[in-house]
């Protein structure tokens, strides 16, 4: 519950400035994966466009709901769920014939059996205690056959610094060391929390939620990307992953 406090009210400050900040890069209706700009034209993760069309979706951790837009573009149904209100007032803004829902990922207000597919590109699981609770509610709300992709901060990055230049090349702690990563305010409230999980934890909480995982996939930095994006850069890029994309299947 402090981890959702916490992260709700740091989205509706920050909504404004990630939006300004990284906008342009995520488009208006393009579906990128993470920092390197993997684009789900060209990785077909959840499926080709063509199959796409009419599928109830679910977007969790939606933001300004960029990926519902290009889903709802291949004719797909989205709906996007965002825990943040102010990150929904982005969608609003930019529009999009889908619903907006505010809610925690970790009690979806849906029926079970409402979507086909559900996509989270770093929304909700790097920020949640209980990753399971989670892919047990997007278990719930799924068909069976239905499929779930999901990216987050691909773990080996937990070792190094949040540094784009070669400061961040060094490992500056343990891999194993699962103690979040906590901002507070000056009464020593969490105001920010991102949780750190070893690739194996992340594997282990797949499977014992009731999914399949059939893919995982780990994106290179492509030539054409220049940006830097907080410890995201080409320098690092290209020596160590940065995201990590988990295809899951409810059998």
């Amino acid at each position: 519950m402090e981890s959702s406090r916490a992260n709700r009210g740091w989205w509706d400050r920050n909504a404004d400035e990630y939006q300004i900040e990284h906008g342009t890069f995520l488009g208006d209706d393009r579906f990128v994966w993470g920092p390197e700009g993997l684009d789900e034209v060209e990785a077909e993760l959840l499926g080709p466009p063509e199959d796409l069309k009419g599928k109830d979706v679910l977007e969790i951790g939606a933001g300004a709901a960029q990926c519902s837009r290009w889903l709802a573009g291949q004719g797909a149904r989205p709906v996007a769920l965002d825990i943040s209100h102010r990150q929904l007032q982005h969608a609003l803004r930019i529009g999009g014939p889908f619903p907006l829902v505010c809610a925690d990922a970790g009690a979806l207000p849906f029926a079970d059996g409402s979507f086909d597919l559900a996509c989270s590109a770093y929304g909700a699981l790097p920020f949640v205690a209980d990753p399971r609770l989670v892919l047990r509610e997007v278990r719930r709300v799924l068909r069976p056959g239905g499929r779930l992709v999901f990216s987050v901060t691909h773990p080996i990055r937990w070792a190094f610094p949040d540094e784009p230049g070669p400061e961040g090349l060094s490992v500056s702690g343990s891999y194993f060391d699962r103690t979040p990563y906590v901002e507070q305010d000056e009464e020593g409230r969490a105001v920010y929390v991102e949780h750190h999980r070893t690739l194996g934890d992340r594997v282990r909480d797949v499977v014992a939620s009731g999914f399949r995982l059939v893919d995982l996939v780990e994106p290179e930095w492509p030539a054409w990307n220049t940006s830097e994006w907080g410890g995201w850069s080409p320098l690092r890029g290209n020596l160590i992953p940065g995201t990590a994309i988990f295809v899951c299947v409810r059998d």
